[in-house]
């Protein structure tokens, strides 16, 4: 996924603060990635949406633009409780299996589980390479 791609469709949980971000011209996921918590803050009061929200989306725009991950990759380890690089760094592959899996059938999702260590190594990978760049 390129860094400077327009934020596109986000899930429909997500209606509102999309249409904030919009309205305030944060279009892509690097712009989305740079906000600080008072802007988040400030965005979020006297509207529908919510601070927390625009965290997770936060949340995601950094995994989306640190470890080139697609959203519903993103979004699956941010609600997995692997929100940032340097967790999914000091993860290992069958944590990852785990934690994904466990969200899955707590969402009462009867689909084959998407990750697989193959995948979960590549991502912990990514991590660790991000890490030693900064």
């Amino acid at each position: 996924m390129q860094v400077d791609q327009p934020l596109g469709d986000l899930p429909q949980s997500f209606r509102d603060e999309q249409a904030l971000l919009v309205a305030a011209g944060i279009t892509t996921w690097s712009a989305l990635k740079r906000l600080e918590d008072q802007d988040l803050n400030r965005l979020a009061k006297g509207g529908l949406a919510t601070t927390r929200n625009l965290k997770r989306l936060r949340g995601m725009a950094a995994l989306i633009c640190d470890l080139d991950l697609e959203l519903a990759d993103a979004a699956l380890l941010i609600h997995s409780g692997l929100a940032t690089a340097a967790a999914l760094a000091a993860a290992t592959p069958q944590d990852v299996v785990h934690q994904t899996g466990r969200l899955q059938r707590q969402l009462n999702n009867h689909r084959q589980s998407s990750v697989d260590l193959a995948i979960a190594n590549r991502w912990i990978q990514l991590a660790r390479t991000r890490q030693l760049q900064n």
